[in-house]
């Protein structure tokens, strides 16, 4: 994976991340995962992001260079990983939401549970993570290097095979049509609007 391909808007490198791999080497082995479902955050322009109110302690690794990995928990239970984009020092980054599992299948499902589907493995931002191993520990790791997490190109998916959408469970900005997935693939994600979710003007 070239720099130059993540240093875009998240919403133009949300859908080109389809069909990327994710890996992530822990001492129990390696689990490779191939990305189907993404979620693209702009930022300090989208009321959903985690920078839109600036830059913190916590969202700093949004805030650039590209290519690095933003690590949050979510509700204080899951892990759910992002793929910063964008120029750096202006916040940008894609939530990876699911995705189908290459390699490492038997390490990526002791993680998960034994009874748990093969196309549940990685479904959903926190069960992506779970398989992957990825916790706060890979925070700002430069998915470019050669480890621990590497982001890397997979095998080349068809326009005709993307679906655009609503993002999923958020509050705000819920309607903006950032959330880029693979047409019938089962990894994917379902959706599901947010309770508290409110009527908003954007992209």
């Amino acid at each position: 994976m070239n720099v130059a391909l993540l240093a875009h808007p998240a919403e133009e490198v949300a859908p080109r991340l389809l069909g990327s791999v994710l890996s992530c080497k822990t001492s129990e082995g390696t689990v490779s995962i191939a990305i189907t479902e993404t979620e693209a955050y702009s930022g300090t322009a989208d009321p959903a992001s985690h920078a839109y109110r600036g830059r913190t302690a916590r969202n700093a690794v949004m805030f650039g260079p590209a290519g690095h990995l933003y690590v949050y928990r979510s509700h204080g239970l899951h892990w759910c990983a992002n793929v910063v984009t964008g120029t750096d020092g202006a916040a940008s980054a894609v939530l990876v939401r699911a995705g189908r599992v290459i390699e490492g299948e038997e390490l990526a499902r002791s993680r998960r549970g034994e009874r748990v589907e093969t196309s549940r493995l990685a479904r959903g931002p926190g069960n992506f993570c779970r398989a992957l191993g990825i916790t706060a520990e890979h925070n700002g790791a430069d998915l470019l290097a050669c480890a621990p997490v590497v982001l890397s190109e997979g095998e080349s998916v068809p326009a005709a095979l993307i679906k655009v959408g609503p993002r999923v469970g958020v509050s705000r900005a819920h309607d903006w049509l950032h959330r880029f997935y693979l047409a019938g693939d089962p990894t994917v994600s379902a959706y599901r609007l947010s309770p508290r979710a409110r009527p908003s003007a954007g992209a």
